[in-house]
């Protein structure tokens, strides 16, 4: 039981940290006015910053879901 809950809770968390690089990608792509013209993050440089830092986070988490001894 305790295989098939570290291999669940593995799963649930790359997947957390995917959808995380997903949302800093939109956020990055937001703040350079590329893509998703429409809110109140469009041309705002602080939202590249913001998205890269949580695309990193996310790429971590990933990363450390995956080779962590369990």
């Amino acid at each position: 039981m305790r295989n098939l809950f570290n291999l669940v809770m593995r799963i649930v968390s790359s997947l957390i940290g995917l959808l995380m690089i997903a949302m800093g990608g939109v956020w990055m792509l937001q703040g350079l006015n590329l893509a998703f013209k429409v809110g109140f993050m469009v041309g705002d440089p602080h939202w590249v910053v913001y998205g890269a830092i949580l695309a990193l986070v996310g790429a971590a988490q990933v990363v450390w879901s995956n080779t962590r001894q369990g």
